[in-house]
Formats: structure tokens, sequence, C-alpha cells
């Protein structure tokens, strides 16, 4: 969701210049809309950990999911209850959520890099960073499917150890 709100907002600076009849502008204007250059990607990283915070902030609430774990008697050890858990999921999160915000930012800039390296822009973007992101989550999902659907159905012969695992080399 944060790639997907900076992408939005990439989009208002290049609008809203248009509309205005400056040649000063003009630069900025060209300086935001090459995917490919320095500002652009600059300013779409610092986008996306904005709103990587911003996101965290709205779907996550500490308070919630202490009062939850209260509530069917969970506990984090050495960790009292209540607003002391709160607050220890709050520090969590915010230190979880800088390195993560960045590694996004790094992800969502990857076909801008691979193109300043000679990629082709076609190539670059169909293997962009969204594209992996979404790939691989639609893997995970897929195979979590597929090891529930065997779960349900008391199959083992695909699973040795209980879990499914990737293949493995014959060995």
């Amino acid at each position: 969701m944060p790639i997907i709100f900076a992408q939005a907002i990439m989009f208002l600076p290049t609008t809203l210049i248009g509309f205005v009849d400056s040649d000063g502008l003009i630069g900025l204007q060209s300086a935001l809309a090459d995917i490919t250059g320095f500002w652009y990607n600059f300013l779409f990283f610092v986008l996306i950990i904005v709103f990587t915070y911003f996101y965290t902030a709205l779907t996550v609430n500490p308070n919630e999911i202490a009062d939850n774990l209260k509530r069917t008697n969970g506990f984090i050890p050495g960790i009292k209850p209540g607003k002391k858990t709160a607050a220890y999921i709050d520090n969590i999160l915010s230190r979880v959520t800088l390195p993560g915000s960045i590694f996004l930012g790094i992800v969502a800039i990857i076909p801008a890099v691979a193109m300043n390296l000679g990629a082709s822009g076609a190539f670059a973007q169909f293997f962009g960073g969204t594209t992996l992101l979404i790939m691989i989550g639609v893997t995970l999902d897929t195979l979590q499917q597929v090891e529930s659907y065997l779960l349900m159905r008391h199959y083992d012969g695909l699973m040795k150890s209980g879990r499914v695992k990737g293949r493995r080399a014959a060995g």
C-alpha cells in the first residue's frame, strides 16, 4: 500500500505544474516526470518511507493488540500486561518499520536502477520491484493453500515432516 500511495502522490506535482504557464517550472516538471531520474526516485523513496509509517499507524494499534492479549490471557514474557505491553509493542513496531520501509523503497526503485544500468525498460518494469512483491506474495499464499488442503485431506504423500517444503535435491 505505501508504494501505491507514493505512486499516486508522484503524479500530483507534474499535474499541478501542467496547469501553470511558467517556464521556470518546466525543468521541475521534467525532473519529476523522468522515472529514471535522481529526483524522481529520491522523492519516491522518501514518500514510500513516509507512507509506510502512515499506513502502519493506521493499521496496527498497539493498545488494541495489548488489550486482546490481556483478554485472552496471553502475555509477552517479562512485560506486564496493559500499558507496558502496548508501549513494548509500539517500541518494537517503531524499530521494525524503518528498516522495512527502507527495504520497500529500495525494492520500488529497482526498475529505475536497472534501466540506468542498461537493462531494457520493458524488462526492468516487468521484473521490477512491485511485480516481485506481488509474485512472491501470490506464491507464498498458494503454497499455504496447498499445505492447508493437504493437511485437511490427511494426505501424507507429499509431507514427510508435516510441513510442505520447497523442492529438495535428490540425494
